[in-house]
Order: C-alpha cells, then structure tokens, then sequence
C-alpha cells in the first residue's frame, strides 16, 4: 500500500460503482411507477415497496442497458405491481431455483406495458 491511496481495491471501487449505478437506477424506476400509479401508490407497504425495490434491482442487475432504459415503468398498473411483489418473495425464498425465469417473465410483463 502506498502513502497516497487508502486500502481499497480496484475490485472494491467497482463494486461500489456497480452498487450505486443499481440504486440510482432503481430509484428512477420507482419515482416512475409512483408517478404512473398515482393515487394507487398509497396501497402498497413499506414492505411491499422494499420487495419492489429490491426486484428491480434485480432486473437491472439482468437486464442489457439499452433493453433497461426502453423499459417504461410509468405505464405499469396497480396489479402489475402486485405480481412483481409477489415475484420478488418467491424469488427471495430459500431454495428458489427459478430467477433467470421470474426475471425474463417481469422483464417481458413491463415491455408489454411499454407499447
């Protein structure tokens, strides 16, 4: 280690990167839908917000940028959201084998809304 440079890998700056790439990304995917949902957004839980977020994590983490940045989540229904809950705490389950699956089923379920 060098006097000019704290303890910290080329490895660990890029998974940070990565990391805050991922929230800035979720965060504008939620502004979308709770702008899109409008007064239907009160209906979900901190919670249920919490599995959200942490599926489109997910998603982003998955999908190709540029399929990512056609997705229009404004456009996605009070429903719609519920399934993505719902997909989010099977997925979060222990022994959940079918992520790729779930990811390529929201992934097409918010294309579908894109149209």
């Amino acid at each position: 280690m060098n006097g000019n440079r704290p303890d910290v890998t080329d490895e660990d700056i890029g998974m940070r990167a990565f990391q805050m790439r991922k929230a800035q990304a979720v965060e504008r995917a939620t502004e979308r839908i709770r702008q899109g949902l409008q007064a239907d957004w009160g209906m979900f839980t901190q919670r249920d917000l919490a599995d959200l977020d942490w599926l489109l994590g997910e998603l982003w983490a998955y999908e190709k940028r540029a399929d990512w940045n056609d997705l229009h989540f404004s456009k996605l229904t009070a429903d719609d959201i519920k399934s993505m809950i719902e997909d989010s705490r099977e997925m979060r389950q222990e022994g959940s084998h079918n992520t790729v699956e779930t990811l390529t089923r929201v992934g097409a379920l918010i294309r579908s809304r894109s149209v």
